[in-house]
């Protein structure tokens, strides 16, 4: 499954990874690379949680990227 991930730098120089389709799960790490395998590990957990408790999984995204030249 593929989830949309948002991941901004905050004011400590910390990398901030969050999913907007998974509310409240947020994780971080001290470069993008550890951000984005924290992220993962808290999607698995997030999505094993929602399938213990018997609710709905939010579906996989398809999604394309457009790059224009200005």
């Amino acid at each position: 499954m593929k989830y949309r991930v948002i991941i901004e730098q905050d004011e400590d120089g910390v990398f901030v990874a969050e999913v907007p389709s998974l509310p409240g799960c947020i994780s971080q790490g001290k470069t993008r690379v550890e951000a984005l395998k924290n992220i993962q590990e808290a999607i698995e957990v997030y999505i094993e949680s929602l399938k213990a408790h018997n609710e709905p999984i939010p579906p996989s995204i398809d999604e394309e990227i457009v790059e224009v030249a200005m």
